[in-house]
């Protein structure tokens, strides 16, 4: 019976603030006639409105009037000709060549000379006959029914008027088994005040468990940290929903993993619109056939304890670099300021020195940022350099400044405060061989970060998680010391450093730290659960079975602890309560090696033997190289008299096989 593996922490989460009033894919003009004829709605207008507008500019939508026919354009034309000709309307902030990003939603000056025309020419409808279909917005969902539905429990209350409200929204996952998402669309409930929204994967259920009182209320705050579980699996893709969003659907090898007892957490920027409202967000998941093949990360780049903007100052400059150690694709960015970001810049330089280009924003503003998803990936080779340059303006000029007269503005939280975040999500391309290459990238990220602050707790547990999985419990257990520095009362940093001190041999150090993880949170499981493997260590096998039932108190879908459990069971000669966990396990994860040897052990000493037969052919077919799984079988061809297939195992095995007595 073996600790748990190595596990990271979600670091804080990118905070989505997406535009209001987005569309979609650039027009061209449709039908162009010279320019003695008249522009008309209906044969130039419609199309370019439906195309790049009408997905928020619809009863029900996100924008803040329609534009689906003839009478409503007609109506807010000057409005659209304005927005449009000043470009700031449709949102777009990067600058640089077309299509870079996919959903590029700039309009082609070609469509906003049209739309100019067709105002100052009076508007007219046109020939009915020229009319196109507008398009249809289901109110359902978009894929058709999902496989999973979450719901809010609870709505929120929005006030008619007031600040903007940042509230998270914890979202508890039954499903039975890990299940791959290979689609997502978030319904927000109320388009019109929910500004955006983020969604994160607690693998622990760590913010519930920090909330148990009030988290059905939603929890207050922007930006947020969650466990990212038991396992090295960062969670890398960029899960949202924005005012034109359609369902979100990933590229077939990539979906992302839900396990049981895994929460959701829909992080949503809610903005008063003049009316009380409510929102009762809810979530439709649609399941992947099998699990991802590729795995992207998302890096960071940021110089937060830089900002400390003083007031008057137009042009304050932060940056950040970062060395990657693997060639990668970059995939998508999103780069993320407050109110006094102005310039925001990204690129990479090359081992040869050339520079690529990955975002410019010469204008920055919060309220139309975005993800940008390139339309090609773009390739940097080991040894690129990451790069982002920040400018901010903190002077009263700024129109953006909440606050006048301007004051010093540092690094925080809040939408008064101020951020400098680039995050870049990369898909390692591989090298041969077996081994996870987003570790080595993950490990440079955290490295510096640590050269950057030593005292980084979320730093230090990471590549201490690192050290953990590559066998170097030393070190290790150094990086974890220097993370409870830091955080001195974490349950979690104290069962890591547990685990450490346990791998190094210090067992008695390890069981003081879980029990004071235990008497800071007695409900924590995984300090619960190290301290069953302890106990197991010593031969205590009625403690570690306490233990172990107590975890799945708080965690009944832990398939390791019903694993182990079993063992204990199993060990102690309780076979039909053993037979239950092992069961339960396989309920979870069908091919769960441990549980389908183990069971068959015990099939077989029932004397089911054709039951035991199934699980054992199941196993070899997982690890088709496992002695015991040979050794076993060839015991039941003997059994069965089946001789050829017995010496067949027992050559497996490099043993001689026993001659049957059957008749």
């Amino acid at each position: 019976m073996e600790t748990r593996r190595e596990a990271v922490w979600l670091l804080l989460a990118p905070t989505l603030a997406i535009a209001m009033f987005p569309v979609a894919l650039c027009a061209t003009a449709f039908g162009q006639q010279p320019s003695t004829s008249a522009v008309t709605y209906n044969r130039q207008i419609a199309p370019i409105l439906y195309k790049n507008c009408t997905s928020c500019h619809h009863d029900g939508g996100s924008g803040p009037f329609p534009l689906m026919n003839y009478s409503e354009a007609r109506r807010w034309g000057p409005t659209v000709e304005v927005v449009t000709g000043s470009r700031y309307m449709p949102p777009w902030l990067p600058s640089g060549p077309h299509n870079q990003f996919a959903d590029d939603r700039r309009l082609a000056a070609e469509d906003i000379a049209l739309i100019r025309r067709w105002v100052a020419e009076g508007m007219k409808e046109g020939d009915e006959r020229d009319a196109v279909a507008p398009p249809t917005y289901a109110s359902d969902w978009q894929l058709g029914p999902p496989d999973l539905v979450l719901e809010m429990d609870t709505p929120l209350a929005v006030p008619a008027d007031g600040t903007d409200l940042y509230r998270n929204v914890i979202l508890p996952v039954q499903i039975p088994a890990t299940r791959w998402i290979r689609a997502m669309e978030i319904k927000p409930g109320s388009p019109r005040v929910v500004h955006h929204a983020n969604l994160l994967i607690d693998r622990t259920a760590s913010l519930r468990r920090a909330h148990p009182d009030d988290w059905k209320a939603g929890i207050p705050g922007m930006d947020l940290m969650v466990d990212a579980g038991d396992s090295f699996d960062p969670d890398s893709h960029f899960l949202y929903w924005k005012p034109d969003s359609s369902a979100l659907v990933e590229p077939p090898d990539l979906p992302w993993r839900l396990d049981p007892g895994n929460d959701l957490v829909l992080n949503l920027h809610l903005k008063p619109n003049g009316k009380p409202e409510t929102v009762r967000a809810r979530i439709g998941l649609y399941f992947a056939p099998g699990p991802a093949k590729r795995f992207p990360i998302l890096l960071q780049l940021e110089e937060d304890a830089a900002l400390k903007i003083p007031p008057g100052d137009a042009n304050f400059v932060v940056e950040d670099q970062l060395k990657l150690p693997e060639d990668v694709d970059v995939l998508a960015v999103y780069p993320h300021a407050h109110y006094l970001g102005k310039r925001l810049e990204g690129w990479a330089e090359l081992p040869n020195h050339e520079r690529r280009e990955l975002i410019l924003i010469e204008n920055w503003d919060i309220d139309r940022q975005s993800i940008y998803r390139f339309t090609n990936p773009i390739f940097l080779p080991a040894n690129s350099v990451l790069h982002m340059r920040y400018t901010y303006d903190n002077s009263a000029a700024n129109p953006h400044n909440p606050n006048s007269p301007p004051i010093r503005v540092t690094a925080g939280n809040r939408s008064a405060d101020e951020m400098g975040h680039l995050w870049i999500q990369v898909l390692p391309r591989a090298n041969g061989g077996d081994a996870d290459l987003r570790a080595p990238i993950l490990r440079a990220w955290m490295e510096h970060r640590i050269q950057k602050d030593p005292s980084d707790p979320i730093a230090n547990f990471n590549v201490a998680s690192l050290d953990m999985t590559a066998g170097n419990y030393g070190k290790a257990t150094e990086h974890y010391r220097e993370s409870l520095k830091a955080r001195p009362n974490d349950p979690r940093t104290m069962t890591a450093l547990a685990t450490a001190l346990s791998k190094s041999g210090d067992l008695q150090s390890s069981l003081t730290l879980l029990h004071q993880a235990l008497s800071v949170d007695p409900k924590y499981a995984d300090a619960r659960y190290d301290l069953a493997v302890n106990e197991l260590q010593q031969g205590d096998y009625a403690a570690a079975e306490r233990d172990l039932r107590a975890v799945l108190d708080e965690q009944p879908e832990d398939a390791t602890a019903h694993l182990n459990l079993g063992g204990v069971l199993l060990a102690t000669g309780k076979n039909d309560a053993a037979q239950v966990e092992f069961e339960t396990v396989l309920k979870m994860d069908a091919n769960n090696f441990e549980a389908l040897y183990n069971l068959s052990m015990i099939e077989l000493d029932a004397g089911h033997v054709d039951q035991a037969l199934e699980h054992l052919r199941t196993a070899e077919l997982l690890h088709p190289e496992d002695a015991d799984v040979h050794r076993a079988l060839a015991e039941i061809y003997t059994r069965r008299g089946d001789d050829p297939d017995a010496i067949r195992e027992q050559k497996q095995i490099g043993a001689p096989a026993k001659k049957s007595s059957a008749n």
